[in-house]
Formats: structure tokens, C-alpha cells, sequence
């Protein structure tokens, strides 16, 4: 399991797509309100969501023409998150034992958000189901983490399905989704039982071909789609004809939406309803829906999120940088308050209820929502002008490989957190990675830190364990990969952490 320490903490606490979707990223210059539609209910609060304090001594809104510092972006903070951050040693700790930038993962607050989703479907008397987007995080203690709470995981390569079936997770809780899917990879999912998202017509008849004695998903092209993804309605009806006679049988239809919108996606689940009808009527199960993922995360208040679409642009930013869009970092009825919109809409549950018809969902940044951070290293600072204001550049010790948002031509706006936390005056601050490329920024904009930070210090990104920590890692420039760290809670309230298994 590698080195584990513990630290006693004051008060126990609760510790409680990818796929680059344009469509998932907000215009620079359209600010959508961002409310919440009024027959729709808030998101449940989970018992340690709380909205971070204003830096003291900042202006409440430094970014008016005056000022080279963007608004702040504090971000919605878990309570491991605020119980690491108040300790004196905690995180300096980590840091001399397995060097900086490292991850922070909270595999019970993944539990937490697992259990919201099944409550979810619980409350709307529906037979549901939650698969892992095992893509958002490599993390082993993930993986575990949906074992444990009783979700199956959904895996796109022979890695991924192997490391969850280290993790517990048994052959029929797994799906399997991807285009083109390799020989291995199906005959591994034939084996241990998994359902397999078939994609295309050719890969059904490689099935075929095989023997194979499995069950299916058709993964359906939703209408008016140019996805390279799924089926259209006549390759549908070729797949349901290679079915007959075979030893595969069909579960049922799957689909994923860009966007975020639920209503689509509750509207084309209850088409698919209709197509599992005509399929039993043909012999077929039949019995279950996969609307996918795309269920959103809301990363910070509504008020600082508007704040910044309403006024962001090169004045903010290092170099005058700008961007076309950004993730929607405020989302109204997030994770899953939305499945419960989805439910509601059109009487989709009532639906899926008098057709004894399973609804399956495919989360992952959902599921990882305020369930980690990434720790890294201030390892120089310069002075640098902008407008005649000062303002500071860092250099930390890793680079943006570890906050992929900057490899998808945009910026990660959850504001990092200074630590150790001491007085100091408020200080305009961009982040620079330790590579060799001028673009390589871990954030353009000049964040308003409450203090001048200093070699020695660490910046702490809040919430990245979705996509964010690890999609795009590598060892460039022959950096070593920033090892995971996993907090564990005891029944006396004592955070104890060890690495990642994985």
C-alpha cells in the first residue's frame, strides 16, 4: 500500500464526458443567468458544501477597469478539504514524504455522491442504476470506492477494465463503451459477464463472428446528430437482424448527449422506450436505457461565476491572453438534482416504471465532485507589470499536464488556495509551470491571492479530480507523474492518508 502517516484533527467531520463536448463550454461574451428553472428543486446539499469567505482586505469586486486582477472565484469547498487546509502540518507532511505536486482523493466523499445518485432513483421509484466513467480519474481508491458502495463502473480499454476488476468491481457491473472496440477487450467483457455499448454494425458482426455468448447495448446517434458515435435508426434495424440466432442478447438501447440540458436527454430516453417495446414484441429482453453522463458540476457561487462571464477579458490575464469559452463552472441543479429533473421531465419515470425498464447512468466528473485536489510546489516568483500595476508570476514545480483544462484551449477557474495561510496584502498572481513552454500556464488570469506567495509555499487546486488531475498526465521533460495521495477517515474523526494502490 506504500507509507502512511495520520494526523488527529479538532472535530470529526463528515467526510462525506472524457469527452470534449463544445457544446459543455459557455461563450466568453454570453453570461447565461445560470438560474435554476422555477419547477425545478435546488440541489440537495450534502452535509459539508459551504461557500468560501471573501479574501479579507480584497475589494469586493477588484475587476473593474481600475484593476488587473480577475474577480475572485472562490471555490465550493468539501469538509476534508477545509480540515486539510486548517491543519498546521497536514499537507507539509505529504508534501516531505512523497515530494510536490501531488493529489489529494477523498474516496467517501465519492461514496457520498455515488449514494445521491441512487437515492435519487430511490425517491423517483425507479429501477436505476450508476456506472463510473472510469475515464475522469485513473485512481485506484475510485474504482474502490464504486465496489463498495454498490456501482458499477464504466471502462473503454483492457486497462481500465482490469484495474476495476482489481478494485472489487464484478465482470457483470461493468459496461464497456468506445468505438472499434479491440478483439481483447470483447473477449475479456464476454468472460467475466460485462454488457458491452456496441457503437457500430461492424463490430456487432466481429461478435458475431466470435461466438459470443454476451449481453448488449445498441448505442443509438440521436437525431439530427453528427456525432461519429452510434448508430443510425437503419443501422439499428441491421444490428437487430445480425441479433436473431445469435447467443448475444440485447439489454437495450443506450445514448450520450452533449450539453446539459435534461430535458433532451429525459425526451430521447422515452423514444428508447418505445424501441425496447418493439424489440420485445421481437423476442428481445429489452430491459434497460443507458442515458450516458453529462451531468453537471457546480465548481463555484452563482454570484462570482457571473461576476466573471459578465466582465472577463484580456486585461485579467498575463500576456493578455483571452479565451473563446469556458466549462460552465456554476451549474443550478448539479449531479444528482439533475437525474431527478430528467425523472420528472415528461413523466419519464412514471415510463419507465409501467415498463419495467432499468434507467442506467454513466456520471464521472459528477461522481468525483469535490472529492480531490492537486498540491503543488511554489518554487520561484518574479515581479512583472501590467497597466502600471504590479502583480506576481509563479513558477511551481509541476506543469499543466496535472490541470488538463489548459490542453483544451481554456482556463481552470476554481481559485487556488495559499497555504500555509498567513497575513499579508492582497496580490495579483499568475501561475507558470516549471516546463520549458511559455504556454505552459497553469493559470493565466492574475488570481487575487490574499498574499505575495513565496518559494516554499503550496498552491492547492481545489476539485480536480475530475478530468482535471490526471487525463492528460505524462512524464515530460522526465518529470516524474504527481503520485495520488488518499485520505482515509477512522471512526475517532483522524484523517490518515496513504498512496494510491494503482
Amino acid at each position: 500500500m506504500g507509507t502512511e502517516a495520520g494526523v488527529d484533527l479538532p472535530g470529526a467531520g463528515e467526510m462525506v464526458l472524457f469527452e470534449v463536448d463544445p457544446a459543455a463550454y459557455v461563450p466568453r461574451a454570453a453570461h447565461d443567468s445560470a438560474e435554476a428553472p422555477a419547477d425545478v428543486a435546488p440541489a440537495p446539499a450534502l452535509p459539508d458544501e459551504t461557500v468560501p469567505l471573501p479574501i479579507p482586505g480584497w475589494p469586493e469586486r477588484p475587476g473593474d477597469d481600475a484593476s488587473i486582477a480577475a474577480v475572485p472565484m472562490p471555490a465550493h469547498l468539501g469538509d476534508w478539504e477545509r480540515r486539510v487546509l486548517a491543519d498546521p502540518d497536514l499537507l507539509a507532511d505529504i508534501a516531505f514524504a512523497v515530494g510536490t505536486p501531488f493529489h489529494l482523493l477523498a474516496p467517501a466523499r465519492v461514496r457520498a455522491n455515488i449514494a445521491a445518485f441512487q437515492d435519487a432513483f430511490t425517491t423517483a421509484g425507479v429501477d436505476g442504476y450508476v456506472y463510473y466513467g472510469k475515464k475522469a480519474n485513473k485512481a485506484a481508491c475510485v474504482a474502490r470506492a464504486c465496489a463498495e458502495q454498490g456501482a458499477g463502473v464504466d471502462v473503454a480499454s483492457v486497462g481500465e477494465l482490469t484495474a476495476a476488476l482489481a478494485q472489487g468491481v464484478r465482470g457483470p457491473e461493468l459496461m464497456v463503451t468506445g468505438p472499434a472496440k479491440s478483439d481483447e477487450l470483447l473477449w475479456l467483457a464476454t468472460r467475466h459477464g460485462a454488457v458491452v455499448a456496441v457503437d457500430a454494425v461492424d463490430e456487432l458482426e466481429r461478435m458475431v463472428a466470435a461466438g459470443f455468448d454476451t449481453r448488449v447495448l445498441l448505442r443509438v446517434l440521436p437525431p439530427a446528430s453528427d456525432s461519429r458515435f452510434g448508430m443510425t435508426d437503419e443501422e439499428l434495424d441491421r444490428a437487430l437482424t445480425l441479433l436473431a440466432g445469435t447467443r448475444i442478447r440485447l439489454a437495450g438501447f443506450s445514448f450520450h448527449l452533449g450539453g446539459y440540458e435534461a430535458s433532451a436527454r429525459a425526451e430521447l430516453a422515452a423514444v428508447l422506450v418505445e424501441r425496447c417495446v418493439r424489440a420485445r414484441a421481437e423476442g428481445h429482453a429489452a430491459d434497460t436505457i443507458s442515458i450516458g453522463g453529462g451531468f453537471g458540476v457546480d465548481y463555484v457561487p452563482a454570484q462570482a461565476w457571473a461576476a466573471f462571464t459578465a466582465a472577463a477579458g484580456p486585461a485579467w490575464f498575463h500576456a493578455g491572453k483571452s479565451f473563446d469559452s469556458y466549462y460552465p463552472y456554476h451549474f443550478p441543479v448539479p449531479g444528482a438534482a439533475m437525474l431527478a429533473e430528467i425523472l420528472r421531465h415528461g413523466g419519464l419515470a412514471e415510463l419507465l416504471r409501467g415498463n419495467g425498464i432499468r434507467l442506467a447512468i454513466e456520471p464521472g466528473r459528477a461522481l468525483l465532485d469535490r472529492a480531490g485536489c492537486t498540491v503543488f510546489g511554489v518554487r520561484g516568483a518574479k515581479t512583472r507589470h501590467a497597466h502600471g500595476r504590479p502583480y506576481r508570476l509563479l513558477t511551481v514545480d509541476g506543469t499543466s499536464l496535472s490541470l488538463s483544462e489548459q490542453w483544451f484551449a481554456s482556463e481552470y477557474l476554481p481559485d487556488p488556495l495559499l497555504w500555509p495561510t498567513r497575513p499579508g496584502a492582497p496580490t495579483p498572481t499568475c501561475v507558470g509551470a516549471t516546463s520549458c513552454l511559455e504556454s505552459d500556464m497553469l493559470s493565466w488570469r492574475r488570481i487575487p491571492l490574499p498574499r505575495a506567495a513565496e518559494p516554499g509555499d503550496l498552491l492547492v487546486y481545489p476539485n480536480t479530480a475530475g478530468y482535471q488531475m490526471d487525463s492528460n498526465e505524462s512524464a515530460f521533460h522526465e518529470l516524474p507523474i504527481p503520485p495520488k495521495v488518499v485520505l482515509h477517515e477512522t471512526d475517532g474523526g483522524r484523517l490518515r492518508w496513504a498512496l494510491d494502490t494503482r
